[in-house]
């Protein structure tokens, strides 16, 4: 019984430490937002003499706060709602149809999840630059060109994660909903799209936290100042010769506060949908 509790003492003691660690970046962050550059450089792990947010207010005003929340906010929201829609009606017909087919179509589109983003987005970008000389579709420096990006990159992972959950769905409801006269379209949205509330929790929580928080992609694609999202607005505070710490570390405080809140609210979904979506496929 002493055995059980020393061991149980240690690992309590480790998992303390663990989180203390792991939170310790984001006091740096906090801490050193309300300093100036002389006093961050005298103490970083110091708390500030005095809390003044007069660096939180430079930073909104260089970065074009407001803008940037806008084309984000615009970008995350369509772009998840596209993903929940397609790659959950996509999950669905993989998990009815029974031919080699589109189980090979099936296995395609989950390995895409496996190729890493760095080895295409060259051939990525030249195929967009295409489109907009050719095509004279403007797929780069826009928001709606962004958006379908974010579909082809996110369609591997949501259909993987629908797949598992809806094969877990016994057939003989939808049986029993096109015998009392639905069809196709009404069987999955009346019946089986609100069973699937727990891996759409999942994949949303997963895509905002993605899509809200990405660099790279709207890097290379968006140029405009106007078309600009968060993460590359707050890039701007770190130059090639110098570098605003205070400013960046209050810009960076903005920006994960909206996705801190969202993870908090939603979080309880998340565990609920991997376990009865990814563990069932």
């Amino acid at each position: 019984m002493k055995k059980v509790k020393i061991k149980s003492l240690f690992l309590n003691g480790l998992t303390i430490v663990l989180c203390l660690l792991y939170l310790f970046p984001i006091y740096l962050i906090l801490v050193n937002s309300f300093k100036s550059r002389a006093e961050m450089y005298e103490n970083m792990l110091a708390a500030p003499s005095r809390f003044s947010f007069k660096y939180y207010i430079s930073a909104l005003e260089k970065m074009n706060f407001f803008t940037s929340v806008r084309n984000s906010l615009i970008l995350t929201v369509v772009s998840i709602l596209i993903i929940v829609v397609f790659t959950s009606m996509t999950a669905w017909m993989f998990a009815r149809s029974n031919n080699r087919l589109s189980t090979i179509l099936f296995d395609l589109l989950i390995a895409t999840m496996l190729i890493p983003f760095q080895t295409i987005m060259m051939p990525l970008m030249q195929e967009m630059n295409w489109f907009k000389t050719t095509l004279h579709i403007p797929m780069t420096d826009t928001i709606p060109g962004l958006i379908f990006m974010y579909l082809g990159f996110g369609a591997g992972m949501g259909v993987f994660l629908y797949h598992g959950f809806i094969t877990g769905i016994p057939l003989s409801l939808e049986e029993a909903a096109t015998i009392d006269g639905c069809n196709t379209w009404s069987t999955f949205w009346k019946i089986v799209f609100p069973m699937l509330k727990p891996t759409t929790m999942t994949v949303i929580i997963l895509d905002v936290i993605w899509i809200w928080n990405d660099y790279l992609l709207p890097s290379l694609t968006l140029k405009s100042t106007i078309n600009r999202t968060i993460p590359i607005s707050t890039a701007k505070f770190f130059g090639q010769y110098t570098i605003s710490w205070n400013e960046a570390m209050a810009a960076l405080v903005v920006t994960i506060i909206p996705v801190v809140i969202f993870y908090l609210i939603c979080q309880k979904y998340i565990v609920e949908g991997v376990a009865a979506g990814a563990v069932k496929g």
